[in-house]
Formats: C-alpha cells, structure tokens, sequence
C-alpha cells in the first residue's frame, strides 16, 4: 500500500449511486488538495462524461476497471488506499474485488445489504484481511449505517440513564420519504434467487446472528407481521430492511466485545400509529411486504434513480428505545436530511471513507461494520458533513 497514489477510488462512478458519490466528492471536498481520488468504472469515455456533467475537477484521474476482469481490478486496487464500491449485487459483483483488496491491504467501503454473501466474505477473508492490513467494510448506506449508530447511540443515553447499557433495544421507523435504490431490490431479488436454488441458505438468511459465526444470542422477536407495542403505544408493520439490519446491529455489538450483552435482543418495525387507522396501516404494509417478498418492485431499476428534487425532498426518522430491565427507558433519534437509498446513502459511504482515512486510522484489520470500527468519530462526521442529526429524546 505504500506505492498507493489515491487516497479513495470510487468504484463503478458511472452507475447512479457511484455518480452521486463522485459528486459528493467533489463538492464538498473541492479545494482540499490532500485529498486525492479517483474515479473507476468499465468505459473511460462514460468515466470522462461523468466527471463533466459533475463538475469535478479535469485532472481527476480516471480508472478502467471491470469486475469481469480480475487483474483490472487487482491492478485498480494497488493504486488505493481505499476503494468505494457501488457496484451491485454484491453477490454477482463484488467477490473478486474484496479478495483483490483484502489481498493488496486495501481497504474497502460497499453498501452492502446482502446477508449471505456477507456470511460468506466473512469466513473466506477473514483472517487474510487481518493478515494483510485490509479494513473491509459493509453496510456503509442507509443499510445499516443509521440502525447500527442509532443502536450505540442510544445505549450511550443508556448508560446515562440506567447506569448500564440496556440488553432490550427497539429500533422504530417513524417517518419515511423516498424510495429504496434500485440496487436494494436487485440485492434482495438475487438474495431469493440464490435460497431458491440452495434451500440450505433460508435458516442462514433466517438467523438474526447469521452475521456472528460462532456465536448465537437468544431468541429475538421476528417482525414478520402487524403488532401493537404496548410500550409505544403504537401499532408497528414489519420493515423490509430488518432482515440486514438487525444482522449489522448484532455483529457489530460481537466485534465491540458485547458492550450491549450476550442477552442482546434487538428488532426494527415501523411504527403506523395508535387505534384502528394504525392497525390497518400496519396490515396494509405487512400485506404489501408479503406480496412483493422480492423486495421493492415499482421503484428504480439499478443505474436509476429519483430526480434531484426528490432526493433532496426526502427524509427519514428513525427512533431508538432502549428499556431497562425496570421498565425505564432511553429514547434517540435518527433523522437524515435526504431520501435514505441515495442522496443519504452517497453522502454516508463518502464519510465512511474518510473518516477510516483521517479520523480513525489505527482501526485494526478485519471485516468490520462502520460503527463498531468507527463509533463516536463516524457520528461526529455524518452529523458536521452528511446531513445527520442524532438526538436524545425525553
């Protein structure tokens, strides 16, 4: 890594996501001059049209890379400290550009949101990645980066709070504007396209500490239909992305050391409110969910997405409680000023790099999730750079 010449590659800058990240870039870093990146992707003439349209500086250098063609990518790999990758599904695209990185020492940033294949980069490279240098990190988008710093951030209110963290934490989605990427349906269709063909892989994808090998916590609540939760006093519907993120949440309180527990129960719902309108809400989403199962189907395929004025229109809310085993709880809040699956998610991956870059680089080599290799610097840098606010509420 010493030869390398880019601080951060941008991986498959061409696509929709990847252009959004490029353009972070360069906006907001524009006059940094010890920041230097690049851009990567299949065709050096779209490379070169995207960093026009963008207006990223001319002399930003451009990358031919293919994940198809492995020594491409070894050879884009030994150029960079870091590369950001938005080239999905990960399980069709991904598995040669992590073993080049974990290989080369490099780090690596995705928006991962595919469990399986997780599982599996995990038990193939993790050790090697421990041995070479590398820093491999999923989850870097709205799944799960806001669900896994909202659940540490609350149990820091905990701690205030109780004098302990708690080892019951509820994760609520209030509020939603925006439309999932087209690359997280593409990842949760391949996802049931590959238990299809391998029904093996359904307990896998079933099992809340799938992303834990080795270790196995107790039973969690399953989120799988319509439940009014006496606590909130609200009804709640099952949330598509609980599947990875509760995963991410569980794995990363494994990596900290157990901060939260070995009795750690955590779940996501979506809270649609009290009395019968909430209660119909809830089995109007549970029944959408339900019929769909591949995941979001009427929204962007990959490569597109909303116009700008909808990404900059849309928002999320998120809620965190935690309870004490008395029944006293913490509250937080999550909220991003974008909508989640791109004008956020771009924001977030940037800021994943850079903060492994300039605010955390003694991070130990590893597979890692964001907040559990990050934590407090990783909030800091989303609440001053990407739109973010964290809150504790009473």
């Amino acid at each position: 890594m010493s030869s390398s010449k880019f601080d951060i590659v941008v991986y498959g800058a061409t696509g929709f996501t990847g252009q959004l990240v490029a353009e972070y870039l360069a906006a907001r870093y524009k006059g940094d001059g010890s920041l230097q990146w690049a851009m990567a992707g299949r065709s050096k003439d779209k490379l070169a049209a995207v960093r026009d349209a963008i207006g990223a500086p001319a002399d930003i250098a451009l990358i031919v890379a293919d994940g198809g063609d492995p020594a491409s990518l070894k050879a884009m790999v030994a150029q960079a400290k870091s590369i950001i990758s938005t080239v999905g599904p990960y399980q069709l695209y991904g598995s040669e550009l992590v073993a080049a990185c974990v290989a080369a020492g490099t780090d690596y940033f995705d928006l991962c949101g595919e469990p399986l294949w997780m599982r599996q980069m995990i038990e193939t490279h993790e050790a090697a990645a421990k041995a070479s240098g590398a820093r491999i990190v999923f989850s870097c988008g709205f799944d799960s980066l806001p669900f896994e710093l909202g659940v540490l951030y609350v149990q820091e209110e905990a701690k205030k709070a109780f004098g302990a963290p708690a080892n019951r934490v509820k994760g609520r989605v209030r509020a939603m504007k925006g439309t999932f990427s087209g690359g997280t349906a593409a990842s949760m269709k391949a996802t049931f396209v590959a238990t299809a063909r391998d029904l093996s892989l359904v307990a896998v994808l079933r099992n809340p500490f799938a992303l834990t090998p080795g270790f196995e916590g107790p039973k969690q609540p399953p989120g799988n239909k319509p439940v009014f939760d006496e606590e909130l006093k609200s009804w709640t519907a099952p949330f598509v992305m609980a599947t990875i993120n509760t995963r991410n949440v569980h794995r990363s309180n494994v990596l900290m050391g157990f901060p939260y527990g070995r009795d750690f129960v955590y779940d996501e719902m979506m809270l649609t409110g009290p009395g019968e309108k909430g209660e119909e809400a809830a089995r109007r989403v549970a029944a959408a969910i339900n019929a769909e199962k591949m995941g979001p189907t009427n929204g962007p395929k990959p490569g597109e997405g909303p116009s700008k004025e909808e990404r900059e229109n849309g928002m999320y809310d998120l809620l965190f409680v935690a309870v004490a085993p008395d029944g006293r709880q913490a509250r937080a809040a999550v909220k991003g000023d974008r909508d989640p699956g791109y004008g956020s998610t771009s924001k977030m991956i940037a800021e994943c790099a850079l903060c492994l870059l300039r605010d955390t680089p003694e991070v130990a080599a590893g597979i890692w999730t964001p907040g559990a290799a990050m934590g407090d610097q990783l909030i800091k840098r989303l609440v001053d750079n990407a739109g973010l606010t964290f809150a504790v509420e009473k």
